[in-house]
């Protein structure tokens, strides 16, 4: 399933004309995510320009929880060819703070994209509403 975009009708094969920079894109970018009452992890697939290639929808869990493991990430960045991801998830709470496990969750992931040479750029939590969180910019996690 593909994160709905922002604009009704929009396609990820030409969403790579719309660069993802700021974690305020990836929220406009994941918009019909945001207001799941489940929680759901996503995918940004990025070129080498940060175009995004794909987004998709990686796994959805229960209203505070969802399992998340590398193999299921990497290959939705591996079979779009993506050079770069940005994770993304939301909390039908209504908090964009994360939980101790969102954050060794992410930390894993980056860990397994150096690995296998696909950055992991940031991980941003959502709600229904206007706010959300970007780990990077946070400095909860080291991305480098």
């Amino acid at each position: 399933m593909r994160i709905v975009m922002e604009e009704a009708g929009t396609d990820y094969r030409t969403a790579s004309e719309r660069p993802i920079r700021t974690p305020a894109d990836v929220r406009g970018a994941c918009v019909g995510m945001a207001g799941g009452s489940q929680e759901s992890f996503g995918v940004l697939c990025l070129n080498t320009k940060n175009g995004m290639i794909a987004s998709e929808v990686v796994t959805t869990g229960i209203v505070d929880a969802s399992l998340i493991h590398p193999r299921e990430v990497f290959r939705v960045a591996i079979a779009r060819n993506s050079t770069a991801i940005v994770l993304v998830h939301n909390h039908p709470s209504g908090s964009a703070v994360p939980s101790s496990e969102d954050i060794r969750i992410t930390k894993q992931l980056v860990e397994a994209g150096k690995i296998i040479d696909i950055k992991v750029l940031d991980h941003v939590v959502i709600t229904a509403g206007d706010e959300f969180c970007s780990m990077r910019e946070d400095g909860l996690v080291d991305f480098s």
